[in-house]
């Protein structure tokens, strides 16, 4: 068993409307995160939340590029960008956080992915790489060393979210029931658990943990 201690952070990524069932880019049982992580939040002393809040016409969609189409992947300036259907744009239903999430147990609410011109996968860094959230200066002022995560969709944004907590010199636990993937491209959510097992992430379960 794992034990939450003083210092542990939940960051549940991307818990909204359109990554969950009925969504705009829907990842296969989504909500099925919700009851799981609602189960564990009030165990840990900090909880952050992510929203994808893009603005209209944003340089992940493909509806932005002539002749493309969702999930082809372009070279953007040198960055490889998969291009999505529109989701998440800010104010809408499809980016609110899924209504059945215990949002009274959240600290704070982390909106990425507001630069039309930038991707935001992970809570920490843009996919320029250069842009941070602020994230982890915040978790170390709140006295954060180990970062827990579940949320959507594995092999995305809570994959590039535990490889940045990494580099950010935090501990990161990933809570596998608590989290569903996309896998696409086909084999992409093997590859995503290979990468963070290399950057030294357990993966854990939620039955594991003792508050």
């Amino acid at each position: 068993m794992e034990r939450i201690q003083p210092g542990d952070a939940l960051i549940v990524v991307d818990v909204q409307n359109d990554f969950c069932p009925g969504g705009a880019l829907a990842v296969p049982d989504g909500d099925a995160v919700v009851p799981v992580i609602n189960r564990i939040m009030r165990a840990f002393p900090v909880v952050v939340a992510t929203q994808d809040w893009h603005p209209d016409g944003h340089i992940s969609f493909a509806s932005r590029h002539v002749g493309r189409e969702p999930f082809q992947v372009v070279q953007i300036e040198g960055t490889e960008q998969v291009l999505w259907p529109d989701h998440c744009v800010e104010g809408t239903p499809g980016a609110d956080l899924h209504p059945d999430l215990d949002a009274t147990a959240l600290r704070v609410v982390l909106r990425k992915g507001t630069n039309p011109e930038v991707d935001s996968y992970s809570a920490f860094v843009e996919n320029d790489r250069m842009t941070t959230t602020g994230l982890a200066g915040l978790l170390r002022e709140l006295g954060v060393q180990r970062v827990f995560l579940g949320g959507l969709a594995t092999d995305v944004c809570v994959r590039a979210t535990a490889l940045d907590g990494r580099r950010a010199g935090f501990q990161v636990i990933l809570l596998e029931d608590a989290c569903r993937a996309v896998d696409v491209p086909p084999g992409n959510l093997e590859k995503a658990l290979e990468e963070m097992k290399a950057a030294d992430v357990p993966i854990l379960r939620t039955d594991e943990l003792e508050a």
